[in-house]
């Protein structure tokens, strides 16, 4: 019998089959990435010493992987955060620091360009994409007004193979963002509604439950997937209103809710710093309004916070049900999980209700990764940024990041049981630039009402409630040259 091999041309065929099943198989062990984006979701969660917030799921999650208190988003925005977090960069314009800047420069991009996002990377990479609900700023993935007819412009159009959305009873992706239980929305009732609801329906009369169902089939199809793949889901809750099955609220005696350690405005702070709690007196038949000149009462402030808390535990049972589908179809053994909240808020904190400072309660936010194959369970005091995911994701999955990102790779910390000092933070917002280390937050404000200074020693004063830097020239001098390698010129002018 003649051998394959006597012909050269047998021989090529063979070598290049050889070679495309040599390369499946280690496209096939690179490791899937499930990203669960979480709106408005702080750093409180149920395994967080002294919390009272209810999430279990999360809880668990964190138990087989690595929670993260100290992780700090680069905007105290949505769209603006998630745009730094998707492409590794710290803002450097002030454009990028307000919700549109996706929608109105990524959708116009070209391909040809740099990736529009570690997604888009991933995806130029071998990885099969999908997306649902929040993950950019636009709430389906269409670029349209909050009160205008759904467009099929697209605002990250590189990064995914496909974006699924059921915006259920409310029609679109923005009515379901603000949606109450009964098909309407903080636009159909023009403000008139409250920041708050409990309803008698199930996880599916809200639409993160819509949502969480959309990823638990898109799971079972990604389960035959010749790629691996990379499934972001997003999740509305907590972000105002702060809606949730009342099931979810009996979860909580809200007579037991703590209020905020620090609910008065930080001393020696020019007003500028603070925020009048826009965003939450926009849900105008709301029983009592915050503001710098106002303070809630306890009982209303105790209503609101368990609101907070019960959207938060609705999210958390999404979760729950998205992560028991990845272990029931056996694709946790190769799964990357991340939870991340995009920003904090302040629950009364500073006298404030709401994100948009830069003060650590609207900077700091949840974060969890587990890895697969790592027996490493945490609770992690180390101080990482949001940019750092990005370079972290590419280390995880052996995919050669691109040049320029800011970020560093916190893929160490996954693997051992060790904390990091001497990392640090870079955030910006309202004219400032905010530095956090292991013991202090320094901001310095780029503007003329004073003081442009603010400091706060987190051994001393972890709440941030009085600004020191006028008695501490020293400590601002010797922490100044840190920050300003955080300024990227966003504030020059020009």
């Amino acid at each position: 019998m003649p051998s394959l091999f006597t012909n050269p041309k047998h021989f090529l065929s063979i070598l290049g089959l050889f070679s495309c099943i040599i390369n499946s198989v280690a496209q096939s062990t690179k490791p899937n990435i499930l990203f669960i984006a979480v709106d408005d979701l702080r750093s409180e969660l149920g395994h967080f010493e002294n919390s009272t917030i209810i999430t279990p799921n999360l809880d668990k999650l964190a138990a087989q992987g690595v929670s993260f208190t100290n992780h700090f988003v680069q905007v105290p925005t949505c769209g603006a955060s998630r745009a730094a977090f998707l492409t590794g960069k710290r803002p450097g314009r002030i454009a990028e620091l307000g919700n549109n800047i996706m929608q109105d420069e990524f959708s116009v991009k070209q391909e040809t360009e740099l990736p529009e996002t570690f997604i888009h990377h991933l995806r130029r990479n071998g990885y099969y994409t999908v997306g649902m609900g929040k993950i950019s700023h636009s709430a389906d993935g269409y670029v349209y007004g909050y009160e205008e007819e759904v467009s099929d412009k697209k605002e990250l159009p590189y990064s995914w193979d496909e974006f699924l959305f059921d915006p259920g009873k409310w029609g679109t992706g923005w009515n379901a963002f603000f949606a109450y239980a009964d098909g309407e929305n903080r636009q159909s009732k023009n403000r008139q509604v409250k920041p708050y609801e409990a309803a008698a329906v199930d996880d599916l009369g809200y639409p993160d439950g819509l949502t969480t169902q959309l990823a638990i089939k898109k799971l079972k199809e990604l389960k035959n997937s010749s790629q691996p793949f990379f499934l972001g889901v997003g999740l509305f809750k907590p972000h105002l209103p702060f809606t949730a099955p009342q099931k979810y609220w009996d979860l909580y005696d809200e007579d037991q809710i703590s209020l905020a350690e620090n609910p008065e405005k930080p001393q020696n702070v020019a007003k500028a710093s603070l925020q009048e709690s826009g965003e939450f007196n926009g849900y105008e038949l709301g029983e009592e309004k915050a503001g710098l000149d106002n303070v809630l009462s306890d009982e209303y402030a105790r209503k609101i916070k368990h609101a907070y808390y019960a959207a938060a535990s609705y999210s958390d049972a999404q979760i729950g049900l998205i992560l028991d589908e990845l272990k029931s179809l056996e694709l946790d053994q190769n799964t990357i999980v991340i939870v991340r909240g995009d920003h904090g808020w302040h629950l009364g904190e500073q006298q404030i209700w709401g994100k948009h400072t830069l003060f650590g309660n609207a900077l700091n936010s949840a974060l969890i990764f587990k890895i697969p194959g790592s027996n490493i369970s945490k609770i992690d005091n180390s101080i990482v940024e949001s940019v750092d995911i990005y370079p972290t994701l590419m280390e995880l999955t052996g995919v050669e990041k691109p040049a320029g990102l800011d970020g560093e790779s916190f893929a160490k910390l996954l693997k051992s049981e060790e904390s990091q000092t001497g990392n640090v933070a870079y955030s910006y917002y309202k004219n400032g630039i905010s530095l956090k280390t292991d013991r202090y937050r320094l901001t310095k404000y780029f503007r003329g009402a004073e003081p442009t200074n603010e400091l706060y020693d987190h051994q001393k004063d972890p709440l941030e409630s009085i600004n020191i830097a006028a008695e501490n020239p020293e400590i601002v001098a010797n922490l100044m040259p840190l920050l300003e390698e955080g300024n990227t010129g966003i504030y020059d002018k020009k």
